[in-house]
């Protein structure tokens, strides 16, 4: 068992849970206030984040631990949680890559990250392209239809 704390908190204009059209949203990701402004000293020199977080509204009622329709949809193959981001995973953990826009002392501004405000951030880790994958991705169908909009920038 570990014990996390919250590093951060979103703040955006999202207030509800939706599944599509995150690429335009700007989030403000503040630091708690034991963290002072040099723990974020020079993260605008990368151009992208990855932010990892709690979906802290999702009721352990919800939570998967086996295999669903993603978005419950049933012309798309019934996967494992593991073969999908959905929210209702078992530890409620997301991560995102993201643009970074600028950084004022313990606020980080972002563009793209799908969490809602008010959602925990665990950690934020600079983008290297020596960490992305160095071969080509490939995905099922479905997973391609299922971001159609995701990111709402078609």
């Amino acid at each position: 068992m570990f014990t996390l704390a919250p590093i951060a908190a979103v703040k955006n204009i999202r207030r509800e849970i939706e599944d599509d059209n995150w690429g335009d949203i700007v989030s403000i990701i503040e630091l708690d206030p034991s963290f002072g402004e040099e723990a974020l000293f020079q993260i605008e020199s990368f151009s992208h984040v990855e932010v990892f977080f709690i979906f802290h509204l999702v009721e352990d009622a919800k939570i998967e631990r086996g295999a669903r329709h993603p978005r419950n949809n049933m012309e798309w193959p019934k996967v494992g949680i593991f073969a999908q981001r959905g929210k209702n995973r078992p530890n409620r953990l997301g991560a995102t890559i993201c643009k970074v826009i600028k950084r004022e002392g313990r606020q980080l501004f972002v563009q793209g990250l799908d969490a809602i405000d008010g959602t925990p951030v665990l950690d934020i880790k600079p983008v290297m392209r020596e960490f992305l994958p160095r071969e080509e991705i490939r995905q099922p169908e479905w997973a391609t239809e299922l971001m159609k909009n995701y990111w709402g920038m078609d």
